[in-house]
Order: structure tokens, then sequence, then C-alpha cells
């Protein structure tokens, strides 16, 4: 789910010259996951975007095994503790870059083992090299199957119950196309709640996308938390009426969703390194989405 805040600007961003494909060749440090942030999301807005120190982390990109794949992650922790909450971090359309990786950073600094698996690991090696949004979805969007994701989601937790977290309270947060993908996953995996910031709620079926929120929506094992814009225009407000009406009608999970719909609030406003980023919302949004997590027993 995108507006018109992912423009594609790629000099605004990341140095390196546009191949044919479509995409910028970047350094191999660049390259890494969770560095630099996504050509196709330029330009930057530097003056708002955070940067949160690893001090007193363990963060940096792992890795995990998922039907003989190696699917890349990134992780940040408090260092040396374990038995702590997990929190699966879900990414925007561009992939796991520095966003979702100071985000991650951000979770961890309240104590918890986040962890952002690349999601799209298996159909692009580099997906925030993408300079055209278009490319992007076509090229490589469109071909994760949601049963890919779930199954690479199950393997996060996975690593993370080895690696410090306690499984016994997992939660799982996501951002555009990572919301709607938290809401799947409430209905599938072993998480105590979820937060979803702007996902998309219904849509067509597909092989590769058999379902949307909306139909999963009375079998929630999970209660989730929608925080939504007002102003976004790629998710229209009935659609969010529809979700209710479909939870009303579900499990105990279900009936304890709950949606805050920001006044004024583009698509995007949490992602502060961005123009639609609206810094009240996205805070406020910060604050309820910690708070909904320790009321469900994650914390």
């Amino acid at each position: 789910m995108l507006n018109e805040d992912a423009r594609s600007d790629v000099n605004a961003l990341l140095p390196g010259r546009a191949t044919e494909a479509g995409t910028t060749r970047r350094t191999a440090l660049q390259a890494a996951i969770g560095l630099g942030y996504a050509a196709a999301a330029a330009p930057l807005m530097a003056q708002t975007a955070i940067a949160t120190p690893a001090d007193g982390l363990d963060a940096g990109e792992v890795s995990f095994t998922v039907d003989g794949f190696k699917v890349p992650a990134y992780r940040a922790a408090p260092a040396g503790k374990t038995g702590l909450p997990v929190v699966l971090v879900i990414q925007e359309i561009f992939g796991v870059h520095a966003y979702i990786a100071d985000t991650c950073r951000r979770f961890a600094k309240a104590g918890y083992l986040a962890i952002a698996p690349q999601l799209y690991a298996r159909q692009s090696d580099d997906p925030a090299a993408y300079a055209e949004v278009a490319r992007l979805m076509a090229e490589v969007v469109s071909k994760v199957p949601d049963a890919q994701v779930m199954a690479d989601l199950d393997g996060a937790v996975q690593w993370a119950g080895a690696h410090g977290g306690d499984l016994a309270r997992v939660g799982i947060t996501g951002f555009c196309w990572g919301g709607r993908i938290t809401w799947l996953y409430a209905a599938h995996g072993p998480v105590k709640a979820g937060v979803a910031w702007y996902g998309r709620l219904v849509g067509q079926a597909s092989n590769l996308t058999p379902k949307h929120p909306v139909e999963l929506a009375p079998i929630l094992k999970a209660p989730v938390l929608g925080l939504y814009g007002e102003k976004d225009t790629g998710i229209p407000l009935d659609t969010i009426d529809k979700m209710k009406t479909a939870l009303a009608s579900g499990t105990a999970a279900a009936k304890a969703s709950q949606f805050v719909v920001y006044p004024d609030a583009p698509h995007a406003f949490h992602a502060d390194y961005r123009a639609s980023y609206r810094k009240e919302a996205a805070e406020d949004g910060w604050k309820r989405a910690l708070a909904w997590f320790k009321a469900h027993g994650v914390v």
C-alpha cells in the first residue's frame, strides 16, 4: 500500500548509478540489511528521520533457515539479557531498510527482542535498491506468497526463542504492507497481540494472496490494534467499517481488537524519514502500541 509520498528520487537518498533493471547498485555497506533508506521512498526527510543508537544493545544482521532457504533479518535486543518479550517488526513495502532497523532498536530500548525478517528475500536480495515503486511492485512484491511470509515469520519466532526470547510473550507489528501481514499473522501464528499500522484490509483474492484481513477477522487468535490515518487515500474509511463488522462476529480476540483513526493523518504517518510523517500521531501511536502489548501479556 503506497501513496503519493512514496516518490522515486534515488539521488536524494543514496549515491549510485541506475541500471537498466531500474535498481541502483550501492556499496556493500549500504546494501546490508537495515542500512540505508529505500531508494523508492525518496526524498529523505533528514530533519525528521529518527536515529536510535545501538549502545547497550545486541543489534545487527542475523539469519535463520526455512525450508532450506537462509532468511536474513535485523534484530535488536538489550545486550546480555534473556527471557525477553519478542516483537516481530514487519517491513513496509520497501523491505528492511534503515527505518525498520531503527524501529527494532526502539523496541529493544523498551526491553524487547525485536526481529525484522527480510520477507522478500527469495524474490530479491535487495528490494531497497529499487528506484521505482512500480518496478518494485511488479518484479518483487507481487510475487511474494502469503504462505511464504507466514512460514518465514514462524521461523523468526523460532530463532527468537533460541536466542533469548520468551516464546510465551510474542507480539507483532507492521507498517503499510506489513500492517496487512500483521492481521494475517494474528490469525495464523503464536502471538499474543498485534499492532497494525495502516495495513490494507480488503483486496482481490489470488493464488498468492488467497485471503485478506477482512476474511480472516472472525478467526483471529490474537487481538490487533489498528492504527490508521483519516486522510489515507489508499485505505478508505469504509473498509475500516467493514473490518469492524467482521471482527464483531468473531472470536474473543477478534472482538477485543480496536481501531484508532488519526484525524488528518495520511498513509505512512509513522515513517519519520518521509514527508508523510506526522509527529503527534506517530508518537501517540507508539505509546498505544507499547500499552497494547503490555495489556495483552506481551510484556
